[in-house]
């Protein structure tokens, strides 16, 4: 639960929580969707490959693509991705008409967990 925003309405005061959506999004468990898929992506450490080198100085031997990665953006919140790839695939969507129909449906935005309208997208 974020910091109430008195300057904006909440979706939940502002959508009828019969529709199918809202009734949905309130009878799933995200949390335990959560618990499971977050495992399979957080950051790990991989192996390296030995990958030897000849140069003028003769033979050498170097490590590559080994460590954990700092590199790119943090990642999204789970019950965003989430409830995007059911969205997509319940609404015959792609990926960019349903980025597209999220900034602009006020169910799509409740089904993936947030508080308050969204006018542009989040990625």
């Amino acid at each position: 639960m974020s910091t109430p925003d008195f300057f904006r309405s909440r979706l939940d005061a502002m959508i009828d929580l019969r529709h199918p959506l809202a009734v949905l999004a309130t009878k799933m468990s995200w949390a335990s969707i959560e618990t499971t898929l977050a495992p399979l992506f957080e950051r790990r450490t991989r192996d390296g490959r030995v990958s030897e080198a000849v140069d003028l100085f003769g033979s050498n031997s170097l490590e590559l693509a080994g460590g954990v990665s700092a590199a790119g953006r943090p990642r999204l919140p789970m019950r965003l991705m989430v409830g995007l790839l059911y969205l997509k695939h319940a609404y015959n969507e792609s990926d960019e008409t349903v980025c597209e129909r999220w900034a602009q449906d006020v169910y799509f935005q409740f089904f993936c967990g947030e508080e308050y309208f969204q006018p542009a997208p989040a990625v």
